[in-house]
């Protein structure tokens, strides 16, 4: 048993504001919905704050979201050295709103020694995509 994702599934319904060390991670405030081995689910708000001058969500906000998401998903995996994203591939596909609630799944493709290998996508109400990306993330020297 993780012991990493047991700590997480108890959090299950959390906001990040409340848990998160990441200082970015509080200031995007997700939700946590749920947890799974290579896998979790985090449920955004889009906050006005978020969006570009039209009044949707700025894709700079979109990747962050799921690059933390990503970072939490490889954090779970328990290993003993911090991972950093070396890529993040980001399409976006669909436009999100203001007050809109999303929800950001994440998949571990591959996780080797060095390198794991890592999707993400942004889900609007009605499930469609708003944003998928791929990312590749490679050991550091920094120790968890």
């Amino acid at each position: 048993m993780n012991p990493i994702i047991e700590f997480f599934k108890s959090h299950i319904g959390q906001y990040a504001a409340d848990i998160s060390p990441s200082s970015l991670g509080r200031w995007l405030n997700g939700k946590l919905v749920s947890v799974e081995e290579g896998s979790v689910v985090v449920e955004f708000v889009v906050r006005e704050e978020m969006t570009n001058p039209a009044k949707i969500l700025h894709g700079g906000a979109a990747a962050s979201m799921l690059d933390d998401v990503m970072g939490m998903t490889v954090y779970m995996l328990g290993r003993e050295s911090f991972y950093t994203t070396v890529n993040l591939n980001v399409d976006y596909l669909l436009p999100a709103k203001l007050n809109d609630v999303l929800q950001v799944k994440s998949k571990i493709i591959r996780a080797g020694k060095t390198v794991i290998n890592i999707e993400c996508q942004i889900l609007n109400a009605d499930h469609k995509i708003v944003a998928k990306c791929t990312s590749n993330m490679v050991v550091t020297g920094v120790k968890i």
